[in-house]
């Protein structure tokens, strides 16, 4: 059977599983993956952002609530045979489309088979996506009635000089994935209803003035755009919710950045950004995640304005302005995601990508004198802790001591802390119980260039003959050690019971150390 009789026989019982969906919002939802290449790898995070930002779902009051509904609508497709969950190459669980039921999809767009079926809203799409297009589709194809038009993932380097079509209703336009060097200044004027426009991942360094013009946009992705230098006044669009400028040469933020009251995502991750003017981010109050670059200083005043945030990533200046981030955040219950640098001074170093609930201590801020006696605070919901220059020293144990509810914290990576020699210090049975027992959650524990370090255990006095308290490290299951030169010894034999759960102990680069063959 060839693949068109295949489709004249599958694609009607395909359809019957399009029908049954009944809730136009889950249509929605469907028809939109199809705007990927064929057998694409979706990313479950970023597509219900799309889903976000394309207002194909229902609205919740925070984010959460949507990312939620998203999670639920994805489902709901897996469950009707229309979509798929699988394992990526590098380990991610992704959202698949087979071939048939994307062609069924197609179909369904282009509004020249089943038109019965075509739900309310216009849905008419042109999608050439991952066909290694070398040139933009003729003016002719970019007819008046299309919705989305998805060219993401080709080889389009440059659009006509002149080029300008007329689709007053395309309301999306993918070019994510292009090695796009320039777009024509008159190429967006007659795309006045667009809201969503995506040029990511391209190589444009200037973008055309027209975008200025487009005041129906909500979703402006320019994040990967690594040649993009600058960013044309943004000031008339007052529609837009969610502005992406991460990985670009941005210096600056774009003119009417403050004007844009309805902004609910503002991400400026790994830009060139040294300041956010004063009074920026308290005009944006319907912020909900805000990413700023870990060397950029903002007024931990202006942070605290933002009512409604519920994702947070960058950085406070001192462990007093962490503890009034904290104390805010946790106040509202609202906060879902961060990751907060704490840093009197900041070296350039990044944070994991994945990384959803980190705190990292760098460049002495645990040396921080301004609060005292008092307890450093740790959102209580905390996963993951870094240590990088802070001031650690002595034990790791002690450090913990300052945390308050760093005994939940579930994965740990400590580098380049000079002073820093083992994790516990065995003393009294009874000196170890006021200590209590700060390791109870840790899973993952990485250790990097600690040119003192000499092992998990260090005894003092009569220590040595003090049993250890139970529960320490009764969870970790991954332990790495690099670049440790007085190292000799991992962990004694005799207390190798505390680590009932490892499964995998990597030392790398620790010269002094010697394998114990008991």
């Amino acid at each position: 059977m060839g693949r068109a009789d295949m489709e004249n026989e599958v694609l009607p019982i395909l359809l019957y599983s399009y029908d049954r969906l009944r809730d136009p919002k889950l249509q929605r939802c469907f028809l939109y993956c199809s705007l990927y290449p064929e057998d694409y790898n979706i990313e479950i995070d970023e597509l219900i952002e799309n889903f976000i930002s394309e207002e194909v779902m229902d609205r919740r009051l925070s984010r959460q609530a949507e990312i939620d509904q998203g999670h639920a609508i994805l489902n709901q497709l897996e469950r009707a045979c229309l979509l798929e969950r699988v394992v990526s190459a590098d380990g991610y669980m992704v959202m698949k489309m087979h071939d048939l039921i994307r062609d069924m999809a197609l179909s369904i767009t282009k509004h020249n088979r089943f038109p019965c079926r075509i739900i309310k809203d216009n849905c008419r799409y042109m999608v050439k996506a991952g066909l290694d297009l070398s040139e933009i589709p003729d003016v002719q194809e970019w007819t008046e009635d299309l919705d989305k038009i998805s060219l993401m993932m080709n080889s389009i380097q440059e659009i006509s000089i002149g080029m300008s079509p007329n689709c007053p209703r395309l309301s999306t336009l993918i070019l994510t994935e292009n090695p796009l060097k320039s777009i024509p200044d008159c190429f967006f004027t007659q795309m006045r209803g667009l809201r969503t426009l995506d040029l990511s991942r391209t190589s444009i360094q200037y973008l055309p003035h027209s975008i200025s013009d487009l005041m129906s946009l909500r979703t402006l992705l320019l994040g990967h755009c690594y040649n993009l230098k600058s960013v044309p006044t943004l000031v008339k669009l007052k529609l837009l919710t969610q502005l992406d400028l991460t990985f670009t040469k941005i210096e600056e933020l774009p003119d009417g950045v403050e004007s844009l009251t309805n902004l609910k995502v503002l991400d400026l991750v790994r830009t060139s950004l040294s300041m956010i003017p004063t009074g920026v981010l308290h005009s944006l109050s319907l912020l909900q995640q805000l990413r700023l670059p870990f060397h950029t200083r903002v007024p931990i005043e202006e942070v605290l304005s933002l009512q409604k945030l519920e994702y947070f990533c960058g950085s406070v200046n001192s462990v007093c302005d962490l503890n009034r981030l904290v104390t805010f955040l946790q106040s509202k219950m609202t906060l879902s995601f961060y990751v907060i640098f704490v840093s009197l001074k900041f070296d350039g170093n990044d944070v994991m990508e994945k990384s959803r609930k980190l705190v990292s201590f760098e460049q002495e801020s645990l040396m921080d004198s301004s609060l005292g006696e008092g307890k450093i605070l740790l959102p209580r919901d905390i996963e993951e802790l870094h240590f990088s220059r802070s001031g650690l020293s002595g034990s790791l144990a002690d450090g913990f001591q300052m945390l308050n509810n760093a005994r939940y914290v579930k994965k740990c990576i400590v580098f380049y802390e000079n002073e820093l020699e083992c994790i516990i210090r065995l003393s009294s049975t009874e000196e170890q119980q006021s200590l209590g027992v700060p390791f109870q959650s840790l899973e993952k524990l990485l250790l990097h260039m600690l040119p003192n370090f000499i092992g998990l255990f260090m005894w003092e006095g009569k220590a040595a003959v003090a049993p250890l308290l139970p529960g320490i490290f009764t969870q970790l299951t991954d332990l790495m050690i690099i670049s440790c030169k007085k190292m000799k010894k991992v962990i004694p034999w005799s207390l190798l019971q505390t680590l009932p759960n490892l499964q995998k102990l990597e030392v790398e680069n620790c010269k002094q150390c010697r394998r114990d063959n008991r």
